[in-house]
């Protein structure tokens, strides 16, 4: 979709104040008020976002005093993005709209191990699954010329028999709204890291080395004929949770799958590192004489909360999980932890409760909830095509 409108870095953030507000909507001197821009350059940024088709009237609002405020929203299926989360032995792929709404989901086992042009193969053909059955989207019919009779502009030439009346215009019925496919603006993916998020590669994933160096980014928009974004699992859940309204302004999302990591949240923006690797909470060495693990340490978080997991321990690996947290708490003086994973979501009481435990204990006061939905990865993929046209 063309968005010219979105060039200006006011209309990204107009159009998420818009977001923002739901279908409530907002009005104009609200927009003003809250951007600090004149009602002016409002009015001109509104007109281009409702050409764009990217925002619409939603009725109008009391004043205190002369005419009622007309209230603009967000027009969701203006634009669609697609998420994906290519986990060590499962592949999710779903389609939002503009908002960030799921609008369909798919799923399906998957060996990460099975190698790259296979895995590959999955993602296409899932993601072209998702997109066959996409919706279109009505367009202002263009008017051709006038196909009645030109008006006269001079004497008639052979006119007919006035006993005889001249044939009435045939009427043409009015054209009908044109169609076509809706916009999807690419494709996000997230994967176990580490990877490169820019160069759009992967590294040497645990327990899978064959990724190391695979252009995952040029393969699937080669394939897909899309642009493709590449994150970290953990960077793209914590972006889907710092675009939500009210988000704290810093945050650690801990995830607990087949792996263990975190995405880190710092004044509202995440915080990936110069090469991505900010947030490898699970490679923390945390028993200096502890069980090797895959990435080549020994004693790390991920290797010994897996493995009270895998005993049956699930409180045990939540103390695990706790000392990790609460090492992030001291080192960035977050304000929330929030959980998510596979792990977690079969047992959120038990391992938010032993995260809570252990910071308590160190007097440590950073609030402790479950915040990651099953699909939260996958969501938080396509926030990563979604978040730059709303400025973020």
């Amino acid at each position: 979709m063309n968005v010219p409108a979105l060039r200006s870095p006011n209309a990204a953030l107009v159009l998420d104040l818009l977001r923002t507000a739901g279908e409530t909507g907002i009005s104009r001197l609200e927009l003003a008020e809250r951007t600090g821009l004149t009602p002016q350059a409002v009015s001109k940024i509104t007109a281009r976002l409702r050409s764009e088709g990217l925002a619409t009237e939603a009725g109008h609002r009391a004043s205190t005093g002369g005419k009622p405020r007309t209230v603009l929203r967000l027009v969701p299926t203006a634009g669609y993005a697609v998420g994906v989360h290519l986990d060590r032995d499962e592949l999710t792929t779903l389609l939002t709209d503009l908002a960030g709404a799921v609008v369909a989901r798919r799923t399906r086992a998957l060996d990460l191990g099975a190698g790259a042009g296979p895995v590959l193969d999955a993602v296409a053909e899932e993601v072209r699954g998702l997109l066959t059955g996409l919706p279109a989207r009505a367009t202002e019919p263009e008017l051709g010329p006038a196909t009645g009779p030109a008006p006269a502009t001079g004497p008639a030439i052979n006119p007919a028999p006035a006993t005889e009346p001249a044939p009435a215009p045939a009427i043409e019925p009015a054209p009908a709204p044109a169609t076509e496919p809706a916009p999807v603006h690419g494709v996000g993916v997230a994967m176990p890291g580490p990877l490169d998020h820019r160069a759009g590669v992967p590294g040497r994933v645990t327990g899978f080395p064959e990724w190391d160096g695979h252009p995952v980014r040029e393969e699937l928009a080669r394939r897909l004929g899309l642009p493709v974004v590449l994150d970290k699992d953990t960077n793209a859940a914590a972006l889907g949770l710092a675009v939500r309204p009210a988000a704290p302004g810093s945050f650690a999302y801990v995830h607990l799958g087949t792996g263990l990591g975190a995405g880190l949240v710092l004044g509202g923006a995440p915080l990936r590192g110069d090469r991505t690797g900010a947030g490898e909470l699970g490679h923390q060495t945390v028993q200096l004489d502890g069980p090797p693990c895959g990435c080549g340490g020994r004693g790390c978080l991920e290797v010994l909360c897996l493995a009270a997991v895998a005993r049956g321990d699930a409180a045990g690996a939540a103390r695990i999980l706790g000392a990790g947290a609460a090492n992030v708490v001291r080192l960035l003086d977050i304000d929330q932890v929030l959980l998510g994973g596979r792990l977690v979501l079969a047992a959120p009481e038990v391992f938010a409760g032993g995260v809570r435990e252990v910071l308590a204990g160190l007097g440590l006061t950073a609030p402790v909830r479950v915040a990651g939905e099953r699909d939260a990865v996958a969501e938080g993929a396509a926030w990563l095509i979604l978040a730059p046209i709303f400025g973020k």
